[in-house]
């Protein structure tokens, strides 16, 4: 019974990162077809929908975690996802006006091709037992560069849409209610932002220390 649920979660597993795979493959293309026939202000109309199912997909790996399904820290997983879940439907899909942005561009490469690499590993270990070395560096060398250009717009697409946030009043609760309770989204933007400060250098720390790991069993190999 043991080794048909191993089979059956490898299975599993494995069709979740390859369809999810795709789905960032896809935005990708979208992106730098669109940059390469129009322009960055045009980027967030041709992914929005693939990115959103992409994105919001990510939420069943906290589930996986959670049922021992991976070997991930929920604790580890459970900011970076809540961070982009919060940008893309907290912050671009409720605020059209910081669509056109040229760092949406950046954020949207940023992410799917980290993402890209991620999957397609995991996709690959899943199904093979393993994944090849080339595709162990690429999974915990990209993010040097990657994720502070995705942090890096996604800290800048929240601070241009902090004037339309307090401008709209929405998602705000106010007094007097039934529920005797207030809530400013704007506020709460403020918040995610200074969440960063400390955040981002706590994550880049945790994934160097991961790449460390990771890489030493190629030269122990």
């Amino acid at each position: 019974m043991a080794g048909f649920l191993s089979v059956l979660r490898r299975i599993y597993l494995s069709v979740y990162n390859w369809a999810v795979f795709f789905g960032w493959f896809r935005v990708l293309y979208l992106a730098l077809n669109t940059l390469r026939e129009s322009n960055y202000g045009k980027v967030y109309g041709a992914v929005e929908r693939p990115l959103q199912l992409a994105q919001t997909a990510a939420v069943l790996e906290i589930l996986h975690g959670l049922v021992g399904l991976v070997r991930s820290p929920v604790s580890a997983t459970l900011p970076q996802i809540g961070s982009r879940l919060y940008v893309t439907w907290g912050i671009l899909w409720s605020f059209p006006e910081v669509r056109g942005h040229f760092l949406v561009a950046s954020l949207v490469i940023s992410w799917s091709i980290t993402e890209i690499i991620r999957y397609s590993f995991f996709g690959v270990k899943e199904a093979l037992g393993f994944a090849p070395s080339w595709l162990l560096w690429l999974r915990y060398s990209t993010f040097l560069v990657l994720y502070p250009t995705g942090i890096s717009s996604e800290v800048g697409i929240i601070y241009t849409a902090i004037p339309y946030i307090k401008a709209s009043e929405k998602y705000c609760i106010r007094m007097p209610n039934k529920w005797n309770f207030s809530f400013d989204y704007f506020y709460a933007a403020i918040v995610a932002l200074g969440i960063y400060v400390p955040g981002s250098p706590h994550m880049y720390q945790y994934m160097l220390g991961q790449r460390k790991k990771a890489l030493s069993k190629i030269k122990a190999a």
